[in-house]
């Protein structure tokens, strides 16, 4: 083919710009972007993992990434693109050279598909190897890897398709069209500096593939921000000749450095420091001195290392210092410090920030990552931009908060330190549109993974498919447990080994409390490493059985437990918690307990509801009460001398709360240990009633009484309201575990881990002796087991394949069989919608509240609300189950001026109206009603 020059009429980008952006200046200005992000968002460590595995010395390799980056682009140089601008296609369409098979322009043609065509014909003539197989070979692989720019790998092409490609793909045009993508190509190729001897010595390994494609996609976004190509626009009559190319290539050169920085990209530095000058506090607990000494002498690089405690015990902290001996020790570039729940996030992203400032030098941006993130007000800080959307703040401090561009959708994991939800990280390992930013966000970062024990069947195998993926990245993780099994201990370790090379299971004994390391180096498990507790104790737990499916107020219902189990308290003083399966159940108790105790209802903070289904602001409110309330003591705690929490499960992990007693519905023996530890979880010795210290007639040991549900013949069996929110197989062995005790205390941490382990031996029938419980639970295990493998068999089917031996990278998107990331918000088969509550006020007007002072935001306006009007939306919304919402009317869907914000767009609107004494709306069959105590639903 006779050498072409480059063509400066093939136009780039335009939307919003002056003029349109010749092509050539896009890919050369992001060739120079992907060169700078390799040395400033790569760690030394990290460069030198990539290289190695890819078989490559590290400067070829990133000469490679440069190039390739900068031909990200070239499917754009096709009939349908240009076209896309039709002046500009027509100054082309003229041109012999430009010949194209007719209305070629018309048809629907993806650029980055072209250019996964395109590079791989081109990528054979500059000598990629090729292999029998073409899904198989480096040419295709590359070629693969660029055309999945957009976020979706697409599927391997076929041979023979390649062979007749004209005939096949007549969207990429004639040989006009085909000479403009080799002179871009080849310009991008003299200009980054790759020779004719730079090439891949084969398919890059699937984790070295992500990183390089993640970088691309980076890369493409930086250079393509209006900011940066406004003042880069070349002069009308601009030419690409040699001179015009190699002047805009050194200027990209020169300031691309700038639009990283200014993104807020880089890498945390890990200074070394002991322990004890970490954080504020004076001393370290046993588990805390255990790691600070023994863990160090264990780090050789990337690992893994599992803390096993009970809820109190400092993991945070040991967790905090792990990840700066195992980020410094590794090379990575920032931390993750992913958590289960958004309210748990929320207060972990002061710790960590906290902590970065004492201990994290370079570049430490610091953002939140959750659906829900936009509305923290600690998140939104001023020095953000008003709205949590400016740019970098100036001053040290405020170093640690991310900026616009880190704030973007799926960017926030690159920053060089970030907290969230666990689902931000798993998201790397489904078939979701940009997985591998995900991916490059957590490649060179330690990971750390709070409460790993809290996971179901669905989210447990995501977290071994993502600890794969890291152990094959050589990124560093921490997981920390309450209370984990031997089995799912195993499994997460052997997760990560596999992921290093090491293909061999281990036998992972896990200690409690304790903890062992990983080397991702050798495989090899450290001995576990047992450690006392600064809050050994017994906890006296009582049974108390109850007709099951009996109503709460009835009187053989819960309620009349409750009462009695209250009694003294209300009568003598203290604080206590009643923990109930549903919130529909919790409502009903709150409701039974302001009738019985009513002088107890009408003090502040006498008597508290919590649940999930709130408004955000009214359940934000609650929750601060409750910490006033019932938190650690200090300065603006005011403990009542007589208390009652009613409230669901969101109390066993969001909340550090300390009552005097604790009474649960029945549920799996680890959710149970982790309501105890809600119960005289601190030192109040000392103080007085009145000062927020414990009543003398509670005694020195924490006390939890379990409400047992049982049938007319005694035995145990969820109540059919209850639904599937536990296995009953676990009820039933929970049950039988504490009645075989007889009423013996559980020693923590002592009993713990033989315990965990007991309820899911595989044996535990042979605990049983009558025939009939022996046969009722093979048949809850069996159906709990069937379960179990469903959520494992769809997650499989869903999961991106593991890294080693992927080389047809569209398997990170499954053949473009992309899936919701609403699939990760919530555990499966849990079906939730949120919605706002409006109140039609007399007269016709909507408001926010049932008074009437608050006007709805952009009701009733054209135009597109702002994210403070969305914010203030988003407050009053709460979370219910979809079956409710089904069969809504035109009434209950939002205004045209909301569907332009992404946050308000899928929200189900309810019209409020008054409704004996209180507010409702029909939606299908059912009425939903708003009052005192949350959203209530009735048929």
């Amino acid at each position: 083919m006779p050498e072409r020059v480059v063509d400066a009429n093939v136009w780039g980008k335009e939307r919003g710009l002056a003029r349109r952006y010749p092509l050539i200046c896009h890919l050369l200005d992001t060739a120079a972007a992907a060169g700078v992000l390799w040395d400033r968002v790569l760690t030394c460590s990290g460069r030198a993992r990539l290289a190695e595995a890819a078989g490559l010395p590290e400067a070829r390799l990133r000469r490679l990434v440069g190039l390739w980056a900068g031909l990200h682009d070239v499917g754009k140089i096709i009939p349908v693109f240009q076209a896309l601008v039709p002046e500009a296609y027509a100054a082309l369409k003229p041109e012999a050279d430009y010949a194209h098979a007719a209305g070629a322009e018309r048809e629907k043609f993806g650029h980055d598909l072209a250019t996964q065509w395109a590079l791989t014909s081109l990528f054979e003539a500059w000598g990629y190897p090729v292999s029998r197989s073409v899904q198989r070979s480096a040419h295709h692989q590359v070629a693969q890897l660029l055309g999945g720019h957009h976020g979706c790998v697409h599927r391997a092409l076929d041979p023979r398709h390649l062979r007749s490609r004209e005939a096949y793909v007549p969207q990429l045009g004639g040989a006009g069209w085909e000479a403009q993508r080799v002179a871009h190509a080849e310009a991008v190729r003299r200009l980054v500096g790759v020779g004719a001897e730079d090439v891949v010595a084969g398919p890059l390994p699937a984790q070295v593939a992500v990183v390089v494609l993640g970088l691309v996609v980076v890369a493409d976004w930086l250079a393509s921000q209006e900011g940066v190509i406004s003042p880069r626009l070349p002069v009308e009559g601009w030419a690409a000749d040699e001179v015009g190319l190699a002047a805009h290539w050194s200027t990209a050169v020169a300031e691309a450095g700038g639009w990283v920085a200014e993104a807020g990209l880089g890498v945390a530095e890990w200074p070394e420091k002991p322990f004890g000058e970490q954080f504020s506090f004076a001393g370290a607990n046993e588990l805390q001195a255990s790691v600070a000494e023994g863990l160090p002498g264990l780090v050789d690089g990337p690992g893994l290392l599992l803390v096993t405690a009970p809820t109190g015990e400092g993991k945070t902290e040991a967790a905090l210092y792990a990840a700066s001996v195992m980020g410094r020790v590794s090379g990575a570039s920032g931390l993750f410090f992913a958590l289960p729940t958004m309210a748990t996030a929320d207060a972990m992203h002061g710790r960590v920030a906290e902590f970065a400032e004492r201990n994290v030098a370079g570049d430490r941006a610091l953002t939140l990552l959750h659906s829900m993130a936009w509305l923290s007000e600690t998140y939104a800080q001023p020095g953000a931009g008003g709205d949590g959307e400016g740019g970098l703040a100036s001053d040290a401090q405020s170093e640690l908060f991310a900026g616009r561009w880190l704030r973007g959708a799926k960017r926030g994991l690159l920053a060089p330190l970030a907290t969230g939800t666990i689902d931000q990280a798993l998201a790397g390992v489904l078939p979701v549109r940009y997985n591998v930013l995900r991916l490059l966000g957590l490649s060179n970062k330690v990971l750390v993974v709070d409460e790993a024990h809290s996971y179901g069947p669905w989210m447990h195998s995501l977290l071994v498919r993502l600890l794969e993926w890291l152990g094959a990245c050589g990124a560093p993780v921490v997981l920390l447990s309450a209370t984990l099994s031997g089995r799912s201990a195993s499994s997460l370790v052997d997760a990560y080994r596999r992921g290093c090379g090491f293909g061999e299971p281990s036998e992972v004994a896990p200690v409690y409390p304790g903890w062992l390391y990983v080397s991702g180096r050798s495989g090899v498990v450290s001995v576990p490493c047992a450690v006392g507790s600064a809050r050994a104790r017994d906890i006296e737990v009582r049974t108390v059985p109850i007709a099951g499916d009996a109503p709460v107020g009835s009187v053989a219902g819960r309620g009349v437990a409750v009462v009695e189990e209250l009694r003294e308290l209300v009568a003598r003083g203290g604080c206590a918690l009643v923990c109930c399966t549903t919130v529909a159940e919790a409502q009903e108790m709150f409701r039974l307990l302001r009738e019985e105790y009513p002088e107890l209802a009408a003090e502040e903070d006498g008597l508290l509801l919590l649940h999930s289904r709130f408004p955000a602001a009214r359940r934000l409110e609650i929750t601060e009460a409750c910490e006033r309330a019932f938190g650690k003591p200090g300065v603006g705690r005011r403990r009542p001398p007589v208390s009652v929490l009613v409230a669901t499960q969101v109390v066993e992990q969001s909340l550090d709360l300390d009552f005097d007693v604790v009474i649960s519905d029945l549920a799996p023996l680890a959710q149970l240990l982790q309501r105890a530890g809600r119960c005289m979880r601190h030192d109040r010795v000392g103080l007085s009633l009145g000062e927020g210290g414990r009543p003398q007639w509670v005694g020195e040991a924490p006390r939890l009484t379990v409400l047992e549900p049982v049938d007319a013949q005694g035995r145990v069996g969820a109540p059919k309201r209850w639904g599937a929110v536990y296995p009953e197989a676990l009820l039933t062995r929970t049950s039988h575990l504490l009645r075989e005790r007889g009423g013996k205390p559980i020693a923590v941490p002592g009993d713990v881990q033989e315990l965990v382990d007991a309820v899911y031996a595989e044996d535990f029938a042979d605990r049983l002796e009558s025939a009939v419980d022996i046969e009722r639970l093979e048949r809850q295990d069996a159906e709990r087991v069937g379960a179990v493998l469903a959520e494992k068999k769809l997650a499989q089917m869903a999961l991106v394949n593991p890294p080693r031996g992927m080389v047809d990278l569209s398997e990170l998107s499954c053949d473009g069989a992309l899936v919701d990331e609403a699939l990760l918000t919530t555990r499966l088969g849990a079906d939730s919608e949120r919605a706002v509550c409006l109140f039609v006020q007399p007269g016709g007007a909507l408001t926010l509240d049932p008074e009437g002072v608050s006007p709805v935001p952009g009701w009733g306006r054209g135009g597109r609300v702002s994210v403070a009007e969305a914010r203030v939306v988003m407050r009053q919304t709460v979370p219910l189950p979809g079956r409710w919402l089904r069969g809504r009317g035109a009434d209950q869907e939002v205004p045209a001026s909301w569907r332009r914000q992404a946050a308000l767009r899928e929200l189900c609107v309810l019209p409020m109206r008054p409704s004996r004494g209180g507010w409702a709306c029909p939606v299908g069959d059912r009425s939903i009603s708003f009052t005192r105590e949350g959203i209530e639903s009735s048929q």
